[in-house]
């Protein structure tokens, strides 16, 4: 779970309200990418209104399916709902393919683009869980345990339950093969990667260090993992993560990005930024890792789009916006990058999804 929603709310105040097009360009220039933002063209809004993000490509690179909170959808939290990215249009609601109970997170097509795999709290309570006060004055995500991961089709219709242990089950993404999930789940006591087979057998725990592991995606050719992480080290940071996590949530303002064999063997640190580096993905040759971080934030924002080598050496910015760019993925065929965003949203909270081709 990525958790967007409460990021946008702390970010509200801060919305981009600058122009999007410096003085003296005349409207054939890209108007909805900002200066600098060399590898984008031909940027195109996809949404108008409320929190979306979590936007992954069908296989066939025609669609997307996406989390979003949108109340003219008619939903009160987060539900998932697909796309079609050449038919988007402003005003149109696209097709609900969530239950529209509880809270939804993190979908994902399967192979064929008939199905999709989410998670959702549904079973645990119909109603949206509420949303933690921030009693202590510190930023923390909830990592609700009635989440479970679900199959459904295109109509809505749940196919399959794919887990049922007690705790938190989400985040899972599949493989570009089409033949293995990966996803985060608190069965061990703490919040760890594990991988399962599509119809949820063959189980595998694959990190066993304390701390919140992960967003995790694979490699181009499915042989390697890139994550987030969190590794408290001293012994107050460690009380507070157990702590927190005994409550159902985690202070994700530390975290740095990891990768491993798909296996989860030959982990290793790939950045040291500092502060809140998260949402990777391998660019589509799989030789670099696109990221959001607030490394370079003094008070949390804004977050912007990175890229990086695998070994964590030539840091380069992609996007320069004011507030919030973050969530990206490349379409199958590498030429098209989808990314949620504050940017045009006329100075209200607003998050939409982006897509632009992408320039090496």
């Amino acid at each position: 779970m990525k958790n967007f929603t409460i990021i946008s709310i702390l970010l509200v105040a801060f919305s981009c309200t600058r122009p999007n097009k410096p003085e003296g360009e005349t409207a054939t220039v890209d108007s909805l990418k900002y200066e600098n933002e060399v590898h984008l063209k031909n940027v195109r809004q996809l949404t108008w209104g409320g929190n979306n993000a979590e936007a992954y490509w069908s296989f066939s690179g025609e669609s997307l399916v996406f989390q979003s909170d949108f109340a003219e959808w008619g939903v009160e939290c987060d539900q998932i709902f697909t796309l079609s990215v050449a038919n988007s249009e402003k005003g149109k609601q696209p097709p609900m393919v969530s239950t529209g109970l509880g809270r939804t997170t993190c979908a994902y097509f399967l192979p064929g683009d008939s199905l999709i795999v989410y998670g959702s709290t549904h079973l645990a309570d119909s109603l949206c869980p509420a949303v933690p006060a921030r009693s202590t004055g510190k930023y923390v995500w909830p990592i609700y345990e009635g989440y479970d991961i679900f199959v459904a089709n295109l109509e809505g219709e749940i196919v399959s339950q794919l887990t049922s242990e007690v705790g938190y089950d989400a985040e899972a993404t599949v493989s570009p093969s089409g033949d293995r999930i990966i996803f985060t789940s608190t069965r061990s006591g703490d919040l760890e990667l594990y991988t399962m087979n599509l119809d949820g057998s063959d189980v595998v725990q694959i990190t066993d260090e304390l701390g919140y592991d992960g967003g995790a995606f694979f490699s181009p050719d499915g042989s390697e993992i890139v994550w987030r992480a969190s590794r408290p080290q001293t012994e107050e940071e460690i009380t507070e993560y157990k702590e927190l996590l005994e409550q159902g949530l985690v202070q994700p303002t530390e975290m740095e990005l990891y990768m491993a064999n798909a296996d989860g063997s030959d982990a290793r640190k790939i950045t040291s930024l500092g502060n809140a580096n998260w949402a990777p993905f391998f660019t589509p040759d799989g030789s670099k890792i696109l990221f959001s971080s607030n490394h370079a934030s003094e008070r949390g924002f804004p977050f912007n789009l990175f890229m990086v080598n695998l070994d964590g050496t030539e840091l380069e910015q992609v996007t320069f916006d004011d507030t919030f760019d973050s969530f990206p993925m490349f379409s199958p065929d590498g030429k098209y990058l989808v990314w949620a965003s504050n940017r045009n949203n006329g100075g209200t909270r607003d998050t939409n999804l982006f897509v632009a081709e992408w320039i090496d």
